[in-house]
């Protein structure tokens, strides 16, 4: 009997820890942000997540996200389709297509106007010069640093027919007390890029509601089993 309530009691639990997470927790991929693939011609992000349009007329989420003028979508290479010298190298289904990168300054910003608190995190490939990310409780990097992670130098192991030197890439992430409202992504112009933003979380991207999904119908099903089992 105590272990059927026990399962019951994990399965309510995951049921609210879905919610929780499907509503604490925005991933951006970078997805769509050009209008065309593959394309070299490079839309500024704009406010693509932000209610608006990118530079090129698309549009994404409203989450509520801004990025500076020199924010870039970068088009990623799959095989057969070149596009820039970048590729998620085939293990990120739904997120291979962009990511975001800068061609001037030395640093690009993003704005979360609302804030988000707990966690930061994305994947990132930077295989010839460093870089480094920071978080502030104030927009376009004003107020207090919450939070800087250096980010090392990364590998450039993925195959011949994904034709990307900056490939694959790494993931790496940073837990910070406060509420953010602005990230500051660092390093030299044209050498580093970003995929897979995460706020709320330490660990880029989250588990899809379906996955969830199957490990809760699993938990009920051990719930079942062992109720039938008492009764026996």
């Amino acid at each position: 009997m105590k272990l059927r309530f026990s399962i019951l009691a994990a399965a309510s639990a995951l049921a609210c820890t879905i919610g929780t997470a499907q509503a604490d927790v925005v991933v951006l991929n970078f997805e769509g942000i050009n209008a065309t693939y593959p394309s070299t011609d490079y839309a500024a992000i704009g406010s693509f997540y932000n209610g608006g349009t990118s530079s090129q007329g698309t549009s994404g989420v409203n989450y509520g996200v801004e990025f500076t003028d020199n924010a870039l979508a970068i088009c990623l290479n799959t095989p057969d389709n070149y596009c820039s010298n970048t590729s998620r190298g085939g293990v990120a289904p739904g997120s291979e297509l962009g990511g975001l990168f800068w061609l001037n300054g030395p640093e690009t910003y993003m704005n979360y106007a609302a804030g988000f608190e707990n966690g930061f995190s994305f994947n990132y490939a930077a295989p010839n010069t460093p870089g480094s990310v920071s978080v502030y409780d104030g927009l376009n990097g004003t107020g207090n640093l919450l939070a800087t992670l250096d980010l090392g130098l990364t590998p450039s192991t993925c195959g011949s027919e994904y034709s990307a030197a900056y490939c694959p890439f790494v993931a790496a992430g940073v837990n910070f007390a406060g509420v953010a409202k602005s990230i500051s992504f660092a390093g030299t112009a044209n050498y580093i890029v970003f995929d897979d933003v995460t706020f709320g979380s330490a660990i880029p991207g989250v588990p899809e509601p379906s996955t969830y999904a199957l490990f809760g119908l699993g938990l009920l099903g051990l719930a079942y089993t062992a109720r039938r089992r008492s009764r026996g």
